[in-house]
This record gives C-alpha cells, structure tokens and sequence, in this order.
C-alpha cells in the first residue's frame, strides 16, 4: 500500500480533520513521501531518537506515533528536531502522527481502550474540547473499590514501576467513571460537575488535589504513558487486518 493512500485512510477512520482547530500537533503524514511503497509498519506511544532507531531496526517503512515531532511547526532542523529527523530521512522511514484523534476515538482511542479495560458499558463521549471529545465516559457493571481500580490499573498498565497514585476523596463504592488519557486533569472539574464518582487521567497537576477534595470526587493518575498504549495497539490491529505487516515499539517512561 502506498504511503499516501494509507494516511487518508487513517485520516478518515481518525477524523483528523475535525480536530485540527484544537490539536497543536500536526497530525497526519508529518514525514516522508506520498508514494513510498509500506508494508510494514511500526506503532508507539512517543516519537524520539530511540523509538525511530527501533523501527529502523525492525525494517518498518512507516512509523505511527501517538506523540509525533511536529507541534504548531518546525522552525529550525537543529538540535532536537535534527536527531529526531536525521535517521527517519536517512532511512527512508515515513512518520505518521495522531494525538488528540487518539485520545478522542470512541472505539479505537486511548480512553476507550481503558474503558474497555474496566468493562465499562453505556459508554459516552466525554471530555469536550471545542466541538470534538478527548475521553470517556461509563459505568461499571460491578461497583469498584478504591483498592480494587487500583490494583486492577496497576496491574494492567505498565508504569516502569512508579504504579499508580489515588487522590481518594470519593464514595466508597465506583460505578460511574470518567476518563481522559496522558495529561487530561484540566478536565477533572467537568468530571465531578458530571457527578462521576472516579475521574481516571495519566497524571496530576498541583491543583488536582483540592479540586478532587471540595468536590468528593475520586482521582487515579495511572501514568501519561501507560494510559496512552490503547490507541496505537488498537490502530496495530487494524493495520493488520489491512494486510500490512506490524511491530510495537515500547518505550515506558514510568511517567
């Protein structure tokens, strides 16, 4: 398959479009030519010099990230930005991006990964930015406690051994859940607005904790990265279905 006909395909089934006015990563084809011939392709979380040497190594043609290197533009091919597109030309290894799509999809997306994770039903868009959606909302079937989401996260995610950090403030039992991926806290405040009893995110800012405190709301930061490997397995899966040939890439970053 042609390089260019696989972006637009992952552009349709991503929306890409619909999240350009709010995304400040350029998502799409960020690197490489339209008429490259791919046939294997390389998924990961984040785009840096040693994930690309990764998928240089494993003879992939395109690289998939869910963090690419192109954020509102590149001024200078100088530094970080030089050894980041240095071995991706020199190997002929295309970059295809795709952040806030990725988060957002509400069956291929990070959130919804997690959500499918928790077995989570009457599932729901959540998370607005603009007129799209970066999260997820459910309800467990079967009440959780604190100590059981969070086993259940820490033993699913992997966190390079940081495991994951509960701001407990909320009801003992948990049914209703919010969930926006890597650094969504700025929307914990609609969560418990919303009457959610846990709002699950990647990780905290200072203001978190007494948000979660006034508002009796439960918050788990269960790692930026560890959160973040729903989307890009579930674009792997697909991908393979399309007849193309795939490897993950994992990088934890414990954060």
């Amino acid at each position: 398959m042609r390089c260019g006909e696989l972006a637009e395909r992952l552009d349709e089934r991503l929306r890409i479009d619909e999240y350009a006015d709010v995304d400040a990563s350029a998502n799409g084809l960020q690197v490489g030519p339209a008429d490259r011939e791919v046939a294997r392709v390389a998924v990961t979380v984040d785009a840096a010099v040693s994930t690309v040497e990764q998928a240089v190594d494993a003879q992939a043609d395109l690289l998939i990230a869910h963090h690419g290197i192109s954020w509102g533009g590149i001024d200078r091919v100088t530094g970080t930005a030089y050894r980041r597109l240095a071995p991706l030309m020199e190997n002929g290894l295309a970059l295809y991006a795709a952040h806030l799509p990725l988060d957002g999809h509400q069956t291929l997306g990070n959130a919804a990964g997690l959500a499918d994770l928790l077995e989570l039903t009457d599932t729901e868009p959540f998370g607005e930015l603009g007129a799209v959606h970066v999260g997820q909302r459910g309800t467990a079937p079967d009440a959780y406690s604190v100590d059981a989401l969070r086993n259940l996260l820490a033993g699913e995610l992997v966190h390079g051994g940081e495991g994951v950090q509960v701001l407990e403030f909320g009801p003992t039992e948990i049914k209703d859940i919010a969930i926006v991926t890597g650094s969504g806290v700025d929307w914990l405040e609609d969560a418990a607005e919303n009457g959610v009893d846990a709002f699950i995110t990647g990780e905290g800012k200072q203001k978190a904790y007494h948000l979660a405190k006034e508002h009796g709301i439960h918050v788990f930061l269960a790692g930026h990265y560890a959160t973040e490997t729903f989307g890009v397995k579930a674009l792997q899966d697909r991908l393979e279905e399309w007849g193309l040939k795939t490897t993950f890439i994992h990088e934890p970053t414990g954060l």
